[in-house]
């Protein structure tokens, strides 16, 4: 696997943990203080989420094309790149959910 390839990976490790590392909306915008306690809801890291998805992957699609052909990708290929972005996502959600803070 190339340089570029290893760092998509890592970009989408970084990028599917972000929301559930910090409060802020994309980690730039604070949120409006009518949430509760300064707290995204799940709803939103959701959206935050897939939003991410999108952009790891025209990221990758970028580094695709500087490298040389782009191949063709079927919703296979979407419907597991997003399962493994979920996965990636893991240990952020279990840190956010279902670690006890005291």
């Amino acid at each position: 696997m190339s340089a570029a390839g290893w760092f998509i990976v890592l970009v989408a490790l970084f990028g599917a943990n972000l929301p559930f590392f910090n409060q802020r909306l994309f980690a730039l915008i604070t949120l409006p203080s009518a949430a509760p306690a300064g707290r995204k809801s799940g709803w939103l890291r959701l959206l935050e989420l897939i939003v991410l998805y999108f952009v790891v992957g025209g990221l990758g699609y970028v580094l695709e094309s500087r490298a040389g052909n782009v191949f063709a990708q079927g919703w296979q290929f979407y419907a597991i790149s997003f399962s493994l972005f979920l996965v990636f996502a893991f240990p952020g959600f279990t840190l956010r959910y279902l670690v006890k803070h005291r």
